[in-house]
């Protein structure tokens, strides 16, 4: 047996899975507004806590030189932190993620995890401002 048919066998036994490419189905889906990065996650942690939302919206990240504020209705979607980490959870078939200078995205249900920007400072990494 060459070696080009060892290798073929090894893909076909599923051999090399960890390093075949993902199709376009498996990719990750990420959405980004302004400083903002929703990252689409299986599941949120069980130890999560749920985070109360204010005012019927739920603000995700509020910006500290303009007071503009990444939202999300809060009768859409439910908010929870765990381990430092924040998560958006969207119950209804999509919800709408709006900011005053940015173009409102439509966020399909399902969860995510929500990364805000960072920047280089001398003294540290810091939250972008926005």
């Amino acid at each position: 047996m060459n070696p080009t048919d060892k290798l073929e066998l090894a893909w076909a036994a599923g051999f090399f899975d960890a390093v075949k490419p993902k199709t376009t189905k498996d990719k990750m889906k990420q959405y980004r507004q302004g400083d903002i990065l929703l990252e689409a996650v299986a599941d949120i942690p069980p130890t999560a806590r749920s985070r109360k939302a204010g005012g019927g919206r739920i603000i995700l990240a509020e910006g500290e030189a303009t007071g503009h504020a990444h939202t999300v209705a809060s009768a859409e979607a439910r908010l929870h932190d765990d381990a430092g980490v924040t998560y958006l959870e969207v119950r209804e078939a999509l919800a709408m993620l709006t900011h005053e200078e940015h173009a409102t995205i439509e966020l399909p249900r399902g969860n995510y995890r929500v990364i805000r920007q960072r920047e280089y400072s001398p003294e540290a990494p810091r939250p972008v401002a926005d």
